[in-house]
């Protein structure tokens, strides 16, 4: 049992963390500075609203939404959490069986889970607008197309990325202004924890994305993103990919001061990552600084979206811990 529930989180992690396939013509997220966020959000607070507009997602995919949305589908928990942060929970109409954030999005119906998405449920709901993950399903996408549906697909892999994805998905429902100034109150947040850690010296970290084989967060990955800044220094920042698997010997080689991971299955805990073999030498491991985030914190690590700043705010705290006393 433990080691089916294991499997249903390790394809739950793989969704996550982007190790999905993309199609050859994905695009990806361009980075927004903090300067080009903060001017678009004034300007946004003066403009009145208005349809129809064009957006085009992450992978240049452009749409013409011709009045706001009214009936929303989210196949994506990290879109199912933008889509509530905005206020727009009352406009959506389906999610997946994984879309458990907001507790409202339980409420929803539950129009795909890991076996895929049911079309003929989502085809039937007749909604305005579908977001997906990525760039979805090529044979998915036309069905929905072909019934008249708007399809947008996000995949944010730094936090600029995901505010950038907000900034469309507003745009696309009539939230602009809810969208400016929830980036504001992201990019306040996370100026905030960069001052703090601004002159602590850097941390060796590795972050365990799975334990069998053993996978980590690699450079292009928003979890490289979070330890760096953090004030950590990501032992797997040269390893091949964002989410690659990660040789035993180099971990102790590399030898990490701070090892974090999430609880992806009962098992694992604290003692049983010590007594892995090879582990013993580790400076974490003889030191303590294992840091296992469960629960809610598991659920925030787990999501580029619009709770990534508290997600930075975690591994912060994870590293620096006498600093948010």
């Amino acid at each position: 049992m433990r080691r089916i529930k294991g499997l249903a989180l390790l394809l739950s992690l793989l969704l996550v963390f982007s190790i999905v396939g993309c199609t050859s013509k994905e695009k990806p997220n361009e980075e927004l500075s903090l300067e080009d966020i903060d001017s678009q959000g004034s300007e946004v607070d003066e403009e009145i609203v208005s349809f129809p507009v064009e957006i085009e997602d992450s992978f240049g995919n452009k749409v013409t939404i011709e009045k706001e949305p009214t009936k929303i589908v989210s196949l994506a928990p990290n879109n199912t959490e933008v889509l509530f942060a905005l206020g727009l929970g009352d406009k959506v109409i389906g999610v997946t069986s994984y879309c458990d954030y907001p507790e409202e999005a339980k409420t929803k119906e539950v129009v795909g889970d890991f076996s895929g998405n049911n079309l003929e449920k989502i085809v039937e709901l007749n909604p305005d607008l579908v977001l997906i993950y990525g760039a979805g399903n090529e044979e998915d996408n036309k069905i929905l197309k072909e019934a008249g549906i708007k399809v947008l697909g996000f995949m944010p892999e730094t936090i600029d990325a995901v505010m950038k994805d907000i900034e469309t998905v507003g745009k696309a429902t009539g939230k602009d202004k809810e969208a400016s100034e929830f980036i504001k109150s992201m990019n306040n947040k996370k100026n905030e924890i960069l001052d703090k850690v601004k002159d602590q010296e850097k941390i060796k970290v590795f972050y365990e994305i799975w334990h069998d084989p053993l996978m980590t967060a690699g450079k292009g990955s928003y979890i490289d993103e979070l330890i760096t800044l953090s004030g950590g220094e990501n032992i797997a920042q040269d390893a091949d990919g964002a989410y690659p698997q990660y040789d035993l010997e180099q971990l102790v080689e590399r030898n990490p001061e701070v090892y974090l991971t999430s609880a992806d299955t009962e098992d694992k805990t604290v003692e049983s990552i010590k007594s892995r073999p090879g582990y013993e030498n580790i400076s974490a491991i003889e030191n303590d600084r294992i840091h296992i985030f469960e629960g809610n914190e598991s659920n925030i690590m787990s999501r580029p979206g619009p709770r990534i700043i508290e997600a930075l705010e975690l591994v912060a705290k994870s590293i620096h811990p006498e600093l948010f006393k």
